[in-house]
């Protein structure tokens, strides 16, 4: 895989059950992208290991006055120079690419992964961990994923060159072969201490990025309540804390940097100490000395790699593990054994029709009718919802659409099927024309969807918002439409559900922020458009519930009553309760009232 072919067609099925079995799994995955980078890692790190044989021979030779000699140092000095210019280039580029498409690996399973549990994704796991996952978390994991093919280079160029010292001059050699593995692992007791600080300046920047996200995200409610200064004050600690967890962890790196320079300079004196004593002696040449005293040198360049990659990994690690705990999430599944339908993956094509159930409330929406649903906790509203298409955020019994459960269905079969629209839906930024290009059927265009939302001032706003733009499909959204108000983005949002025409549309709570006048227009577009299509829509307005064909009160999880808005209003005081927001007192004034009316008139 090269850079210039991603993305990938198939990122793969990941092995997500532990950080260091994702890390295996990615490295095997690039095995070519690895072994090529290996061979070049050799070529380089075995070149500059072997300029010390050429030095050596050089002196030698001047010391034999045998110019023949010394040209063929010369010759193998060109020949190494040229072999690790080459090696270098190639094994930085084939680095690079192994980093970046291992990267682009775990990237694309996030965002499929996150395609695939939708909304339900934030609600099991933290904001702030999603966005470390996949902006840090991902380099990082690159890092040891390249970092592996060259560490293996560089520790098969550490043993070639000992075997090489031991053939070229056994004396010197020994001491070589017995002191590298010292100089190798001497920081391996650090490495733990060092793990763990790492982690705790993760855990905290993790911490400090999900409060800033949710700052930001609530900057506005923030600053009507005049809470600013509370959450930056939040935020400076929690910035602090990473500051001195970072400064730790640092401290930790800085004495292993420094075991890492020590020791291969003690090697490096004991073995000139021994080889002086050896050439007093008479037992070593001087070429063969400068040889060994080279070798012992340039080794410290391949014995940084085992620092890198010990490092790399504490790094790796945690972000591994992040990543693998939100890979490893799955679509909830029913878990009701009294569900005989079953649909294997893949070989349903068509989208069911029919209509919708909910054993676990009793909610039934009719096919092709629009249902009312009024429930008095807007919190279970938008977890009922959710449900409803197929995203429940805990197991139970799967939502039944013409009677084939929704969890069970392929998942773009059921996303197909049933749109959900939640009370906070978001625009993303660019024009209203890639706003709308979403998948549709094509039976609702644009100017119908708009003009039953209500949209036509959001698009003079967005005209005149924008510089030289005439047609108001090439208007610019900025982020989030943050630069409309929330009405405006409601109705915006609610055409976008409209233009798609899916076989069940759920909305909850589509007009809560829009005036009386514009929401009674709005339920009349929305029912004439929808006509004949399943439609259920979570609200407690007058003006919606009204125009339902049925509607449906659920109580404490369970659906009570149904009936038309009227019908219910005058006969089911709980229904009367949420959609008025009257009290128990004010309900039971009203009952006491018209008990006294019933008994004036009969008298």
């Amino acid at each position: 895989m090269q850079i210039q072919d991603l993305p990938y067609p198939d990122p793969g099925v990941p092995d997500a059950r532990s950080g260091p079995r994702l890390l295996w799994w990615l490295w095997r995955n690039q095995l070519g992208g690895q072994l090529k980078a290996l061979a070049w890692g050799l070529l380089h790190f075995v070149a500059v290991s072997a300029l010390p044989f050429c030095v050596g021979l050089a002196v030698q030779a001047v010391v034999d006055r045998s110019g023949e000699r010394l040209a063929l140092a010369g010759a193998l000095m060109l020949s190494c120079g040229t072999a690790v210019a080459v090696g270098d280039t190639f094994l930085h580029r084939a680095a690079v690419t192994n980093w970046i498409t291992a990267a682009a690996r775990v990237q694309q399973l996030l965002a499929r992964k996150a395609a695939e549990l939708g909304s339900t994704l934030t609600r099991r796991v933290a904001a702030g961990e999603v966005v470390a996952v996949s902006t840090g978390d991902v380099e990082k994991i690159g890092w040891f994923v390249e970092a592996v093919s060259r560490f293996t280079a560089a520790a098969l160029t550490v043993v070639i060159v000992c075997i090489g010292l031991l053939v070229y001059q056994p004396s010197l050699g020994v001491v070589v072969a017995a002191g590298l593995p010292v100089v190798a692992l001497a920081v391996l007791p650090l490495l733990p201490r060092a793990t763990r600080r790492a982690d705790v300046q993760r855990e905290k920047a993790g911490r400090a990025t999900e409060l800033a996200s949710d700052t930001v995200a609530g900057l506005r409610v923030l600053r009507g309540i005049g809470g600013e200064e509370l959450f930056l004050d939040r935020y400076r600690r929690a910035s602090q804390e990473v500051r001195h967890a970072a400064v730790r962890s640092a401290r930790m790196w800085s004495l292993i940097s420094a075991v890492q320079v020590l020791l291969p300079g003690l090697l490096l004196i004991a073995v000139v100490w021994y080889g002086v004593q050896l050439a007093r002696q008479g037992r070593i040449a001087v070429g063969e000395l400068v040889t060994v005293y080279s070798a012992v040198m340039v080794l410290s360049y391949p014995l940084q790699h085992f620092e890198e990659i010990a490092m790399s990994y504490s790094f790796s690690r945690p972000s591994a593990t992040r990543t693998a705990r939100v890979l490893s999430l799955r679509r909830p599944a029913t878990a009701d054994p009294g569900d005989t339908a079953t649909v294997a993956d893949g070989n349903l094509t068509e989208v069911p029709r029919g209509e919708l159930h909910d054993p676990a409330t009793g909610l039934v929406a009719p096919a092709g009718r629009l249902t009312a649903v009024v429930c008095g906790d807007p919190d279970a509203a938008g977890r009922l919802a959710e449900r409803l298409g197929g995203h429940p955020t805990e197991p139970g019994r799967s939502v039944l659409l013409g009677g084939m459960p929704l969890d069970r269905l392929p998942l773009h079969v059921a996303r197909t099927a049933v749109l959900v629209q939640d009370k906070d839906p978001v625009l993303l930024s660019g024009t209203l024309r890639e706003l709308f290009d979403v998948p549709a059927s094509g039976a609702v265009s644009a100017d119908e969807a708009l003009a039953a939302a209500q949209c036509e001032d959001v698009l003079d706003a967005l005209v005149e918002g924008s510089v030289d733009v005439a047609d108001p499909m090439d208007a610019h959204i900025t982020e989030r439409g943050r630069s409309l108000s929330g009405g405006q983005r409601q109705r915006l949002a609610l055409a976008r559900s409209l233009i798609t025409d899916p076989e069940v549309l759920v909305l909850d709570e589509p007009t809560s922020a829009v005036d009386s006048h514009t929401e009674a227009r709005i339920a009349d577009g929305l029912r004439r458009l929808r006509s004949g299509r399943t439609t259920v829509v979570f609200t407690s307005s007058p003006l919606l519930l009204d125009r339902a064909d049925r509607v449906v009160l659920v109580h404490e999880g369970e659906a009570v009553a149904s009936g038309t808005h009227r019908e219910l209003f005058d006969g089911e005081p709980r229904y009367r309760a949420v959609v008025t927001r009257e009290t128990d007192d004010e309900g039971v004034l009203r009952d006491a009232l018209r008990e006294l009316e019933e008994i004036e008139e009969s008298a």
